[in-house]
């Protein structure tokens, strides 16, 4: 299984709709709350050259929303 990481925050629609996708199908990844992890939060930004949530690094593919096709794609399913 590819390395998942969400960098997300408790109250955003979008992360929850992605984490209940990677629920449906089996897929195990990391979350990171960047509204209580400022270097994480950091790290995200670098990554994305975006502030909003959720963003996803599948395997170093940089995602950012809850976009379905790109995601399914970068996991293979």
């Amino acid at each position: 299984m590819k390395k998942v990481t969400v960098y997300s925050t408790p109250t955003c629609t979008y992360c929850k709709m992605t984490k209940d996708f990677f629920a449906t199908n089996n897929v195990s990844y990391e979350d990171i709350d960047v509204s209580t992890n400022e270097e994480k939060r950091n790290e995200m930004v670098e990554k994305s050259g975006q502030m909003g949530v959720p963003v996803l690094d599948i395997e170093g593919q940089i995602i950012v929303g809850f976009d379905e096709p790109k995601i399914r794609e970068a996991l293979g399913l």
